[in-house]
């Protein structure tokens, strides 16, 4: 959904204030939708509430009138009803595509809306609409931030780990633990969390041999065996060799994940995930967490953010790069325009 606002406010010229107003709208805009219905429990993947934030922070830098943006969202949601079936099983490369696809379906229907072209008047409480079609009831959203009320981006998670928000506490697990067994040592590692982080690998078993790295930053046992080999989850564990490397298969199987009815009541406002290490010599070894590093009630320092940042962006950026990018996001909201930031993100073909 960011990027929505940065494509829009760029070429039109708009101040870094603009663009966190129009990031922030986007967020209030997914987070509150989602608050009431889960989008996988209607089949639907998330772009189904991200392309209506994005439309809405597109709309927000067009300056679109209230008639405008009405439009603009229904023109959003109605085409664009992505399925779930996108992150089920062997994932494809589409799953890395899926939420820019739905952004750039975003720009598009804020920029027809600018336009003139009209949608239809009641896309969600409209008969065939989407809460008749698939949630069968309406849908009262809560109150919207402002005047008092905390904005819906301030209660998100930053991932820490380049992987899938459900693998973020056994990744840290795993890490914690890590210092204190033998890799060779470990007779069983037991698993237990919440059921929208166990369901998928307790119902799919392309989570436990992974062929792409798309299947990969979705499976705990995966991301588990990584953290305990390598010491950390980076870019680089995603490499075609890596995921595919037998050396992990072992520890792999090793691995039981069970779900812990107490910790799927407590989701999501908890994150719980408890880990077990057994060795060959009968010690065991636990950890456990309810804020996995990252959540609201966790959070990420700046330091964690430039080192996510830098991870995330060393091999493509210079380390030039990197500091000017930094220092200009870190006063986007005085930044007159996008002019400066775009310019250090521009990169150079590597010789090959």
């Amino acid at each position: 959904m960011i990027a929505a606002a940065l494509a829009l406010a760029d070429p039109l010229g708009c101040d870094g204030r603009t663009v966190m107003t129009a990031i922030v709208l986007a967020y209030e805009v997914f987070s509150r939708l989602s608050d009431q219905v889960v989008a996988g429990e209607f089949g639907w993947d998330q772009g189904i509430f991200s392309v209506i934030g994005a439309a809405c922070a597109a709309g927000k830098i067009l300056q679109l009138s209230q008639t405008h943006m009405r439009h603009a969202i229904s023109l959003a949601v109605v085409p664009n009803l992505p399925l779930g079936v996108t992150r089920v099983g062997e994932l494809p490369m589409w799953k890395g595509c899926a939420t820019a696809s739905a952004t750039r379906a975003a720009i598009f229907a804020a920029q027809l809306a600018q336009q003139g072209m009209t949608g239809p008047a009641e896309p969600f409480e409209g008969r065939r609409g989407l809460w008749e079609q698939a949630v069968g009831k309406p849908v009262t959203l809560g109150k919207f931030g402002g005047n008092g009320e905390p904005f819906g981006i301030t209660a998100t998670t930053f991932k820490f780990f380049p992987s899938q928000i459900h693998t973020q506490g056994p990744i840290g697990l795993a890490l914690e633990l890590r210092p204190q067994v033998v890799l060779s040592d470990i007779a069983a590692l037991r698993i237990h969390s919440y059921n929208s982080a166990v369901s998928s690998a307790a119902t799919e078993p392309e989570k436990w041999n992974p062929r792409t790295r798309e299947t990969a930053d979705h499976s705990i046992p995966y991301l588990v065996a990584v953290a305990f080999h390598d010491g950390a989850v980076t870019p680089a564990s995603f490499t075609a060799e890596r995921v595919r490397d037998p050396a992990l298969r072992p520890l792999i199987a090793k691995m039981t994940i069970d779900e812990d009815k107490t910790f799927t009541q407590r989701f999501p406002q908890e994150y719980n995930s408890r880990m077990e290490v057994t060795t060959v010599s009968g010690q065991r070894f636990t950890a456990q967490t309810a804020y996995p590093k990252g959540h609201r009630h966790n959070p990420l320092s700046d330091a964690d953010v430039e080192a996510k940042f830098r991870r995330l962006a060393g091999e493509v950026l210079t380390e030039q790069q990197c500091r000017t990018t930094l220092d200009l996001l870190w006063s986007l909201e005085r930044l007159p325009d996008l002019q400066a930031l775009c310019a250090a993100l521009v990169t150079t073909p590597q010789p090959r």
